[in-house]
């Protein structure tokens, strides 16, 4: 890569985060996304090559986590799952950036014991594949309980979530208990085996766009699990249909003109060895970096939902930036055979 492309792909990140941080920084955003944010400056903080990046997204990670502890010093009464998952998912991240409250992990280890796994995750992924009939939330906010097909609340019709979709929410769900030691609801070993089953996904040319886009985020959500979110590099012998999956499909997301889903194609081939100099990289690259917007987000600045710009901007990121990669391994070792026994077929 010449010096003038690392340099305008430094400018951007540079940008890009600063924006991030800025949205952080806004009462009613951090309000509803501080826990996700957090994970963002974590991430960004630990795993990233450059000292400055990794030195920025820490101080600003590290300003927001002292925060949001004074936010939240106590789980509120009465919490329900979507709250003891945003509690966990926040303080765990606050944790790695240094700012630690063990006494709230240990109230939300209490609280999450009067759950199910169905509270949680809407099935059980220990005895059945992902679902096709869990109702994706009402546009009147209501959440409903498994196999409606009008809202409780509003009387409305409403859409099912795909099995992928629900399958990367048990995915995460997962993985993330299995890593801050708060069980709420799952064991990652639970989630992963279905992925014989979730094969083949669902390619662009399908026509099924929803399908496709569910299925993108299904594949990239099985690389971070395993990868430790850009901690480790993965062998494509050990998930050789996902590789060859993201490979076919990077360009749809260019074509489709979404920057969010472009940068999680690039981190997770990245994370497969393809490297800067790969024709398929340097042109998803180039194509973000043509997309970035004056304030620094990549997405829709026109978008409702503030999410819908911070969480592309960090996608954008995350496909731009470099990896300081700790080897050849998975998050799970124990789940080796299994990969390369479900690789072979």
């Amino acid at each position: 890569m010449r010096r003038n492309q690392i340099e305008a792909r430094e400018r951007a990140i540079q940008r890009g985060i600063r924006f991030i941080y800025g949205a952080a920084c806004d009462a009613k955003t951090f309000a509803a996304y501080g826990f996700d944010l957090l994970c963002c400056f974590s991430l960004i903080a630990s795993t990233s090559t450059d000292s400055r990046l990794r030195k920025l997204a820490y101080e600003m990670g590290s300003e927001r986590a002292r925060r949001w502890r004074k936010e939240h010093r106590a789980l509120p009464s009465g919490a329900d799952p979507k709250t003891i998952t945003d509690f966990i998912d926040a303080t765990v991240s606050a944790d790695k950036l240094g700012v630690r409250d063990g006494a709230l992990k240990a109230r939300i280890r209490q609280a999450a014991r009067n759950f199910t796994v169905h509270d949680f995750l809407g099935f059980d992924p220990s005895v059945e594949s992902p679902p096709g009939d869990l109702p994706k939330r009402c546009r009147c906010g209501a959440r409903n309980l498994r196999g409606r097909k009008s809202c409780k609340k509003c009387k409305r019709r409403l859409q099912m979530q795909s099995r992928y979709e629900t399958w990367m929410q048990a995915l995460y769900r997962g993985y993330r208990n299995e890593r801050s030691g708060v069980m709420l609801g799952t064991r990652y070993a639970d989630a992963i085996r279905w992925l014989p089953e979730m094969r083949p996904y669902c390619a662009a040319e399908s026509g099924m766009d929803e399908d496709f886009y569910d299925s993108v985020y299904a594949v990239t959500h099985v690389v971070y699990t395993l990868n430790d979110y850009g901690r480790f590099r993965l062998s494509p012998r050990w998930l050789p249909h996902e590789f060859e999956f993201l490979k076919d499909n990077l360009e749809s997301a260019i074509s489709m003109d979404d920057p969010e889903m472009a940068g999680e194609f690039l981190d997770t081939l990245k994370a497969f060895g393809v490297n800067d100099e790969n024709p398929l990289i340097q042109k998803c690259s180039d194509y973000l970096l043509s997309r970035q917007n004056s304030d620094g987000s990549w997405g829709d600045v026109n978008a409702d939902d503030v999410y819908n710009r911070y969480h592309p901007t960090w996608t954008a990121i995350d496909g731009l930036r470099d990896y300081a990669w700790r080897g050849e391994r998975l998050s799970f070792p124990k789940l080796k055979p299994l990969l390369e026994q479900w690789g072979a077929t």
